[in-house]
């Protein structure tokens, strides 16, 4: 079935093309009574504006935009964004604004991408992730005038508000529970080192192995995925005096490193024992389960996007900081192996 316009309206009213887009507009010209028929054939034709016309009537779209620097294959496996744009979703239920989502594989793609999106008039705002120390997003964006908020932070004075979470916090607690347990040699595999948020992760462990007084408190860099975490995980375990203990910058990395430690024959927590960032189902549904740290992470969508909706009606808008994240102790964690 076709889409109806304004001709079918008018023809099924009586009345001038005119005078059906004074009615649809709010604007003078017809009478009330006039307006009110129009709107209700309207609404039994099913017809709604086109958001092509509307960009170039008021400047807007009608949608704002997540551009996320993964391959869609490995995407697909990231908990952390499906529960992420389910927050955002949530925000946006209404249906006034729809979300514009793609995945790329390329920083250059990512840029270029947003800036035809800019051109096109296909978003209002855009959310970005995963900032990098010197984000060349950051000053273009701000220079094509394309209103933007930060999933992850913060921000120097000057940027785009942001949406944080307190990470130092939360890797204070990780690591105080492995020292708890008698842990000295701790190592962390974590995400791609020129994101912002490793930096601040990576700062909090060494300062809390700094405070705890560990023995041993080595950072790996990888790229989130099974493979990498599986492959960090092989080289820390067979090393000479290995650690005895691991914390994952993500639930995927923790999984693949907890396959690769019974693989080697070392019992969790036996003989290892495992953290990993950002609880989900997957980390409930293996044996045994992992210890994680817990955020809201829909929770964190949501308020990204209601950030940005205030940012572009407004111009303005003030950093965000979800609720606190939570250590939850399970059956990956136990106490230093005798010896």
């Amino acid at each position: 079935m076709r889409r109806p316009t304004i001709v079918d309206i008018a023809r099924a009213a009586g009345v001038s093309k005119g005078a059906v887009s004074c009615a649809l507009n709010g604007r003078p010209g017809v009478s009330d009574s006039t307006r009110s028929r129009i709107l209700e054939i309207a609404g039994r034709l099913g017809w709604a504006p086109s958001s092509a016309a509307r960009a170039l009537s008021d400047g807007r779209a009608g949608a704002i935009g997540l551009i996320v620097d993964r391959p869609a294959l490995v995407l697909g496996t990231e908990s952390f964004f499906m529960r992420l744009i389910a927050g955002v979703q949530d925000e946006l239920r209404d249906g006034t604004t729809a979300l514009m989502l793609q995945s790329v594989d390329d920083p250059e793609l990512e840029l270029t991408t947003h800036k035809r999106w800019y051109a096109e008039r296909r978003v209002d705002g855009v959310l970005l992730v995963d900032l990098r120390r010197e984000d060349p997003r950051i000053p273009a964006l701000a220079e094509i005038g394309l209103p933007a908020v930060v999933i992850g932070g913060p921000m120097a004075a000057g940027g785009p508000p942001c949406v944080t979470s307190d990470d130092a916090g939360a890797m204070h607690e990780a690591v105080g529970h492995l020292a708890a347990l008698g842990h000295r040699r701790i190592a962390r595999v974590a995400g791609p080192e020129d994101f912002v948020h490793t930096g601040q992760r990576s700062a909090a462990f060494a300062e809390a192995a700094r405070d705890l007084g560990l023995d041993r408190a080595d950072v790996v860099h990888s790229d989130y995925s099974g493979d990498q975490g599986a492959a960090v995980t092989r080289r820390l375990l067979t090393a000479a005096n290995p650690p005895t203990a691991l914390v994952f910058d993500n639930d995927l990395m923790a999984v693949a490193g907890l396959g690769v430690a019974q693989e080697l024959g070392m019992s969790v927590p036996g003989r290892l024992s495992i953290v990993a960032w950002d609880d989900s189902p997957l980390c409930e549904v293996v044996r045994p389960e992992l210890t994680a740290v817990r955020r809201d992470i829909t929770e964190h969508g949501r308020l990204a996007a209601a950030l940005l909706l205030d940012h572009i009606a407004t111009g303005a808008g003030s950093d965000l900081e979800t609720p606190g994240a939570a250590l939850v102790p399970r059956a990956s964690t136990g106490p230093v192996p005798a010896g």
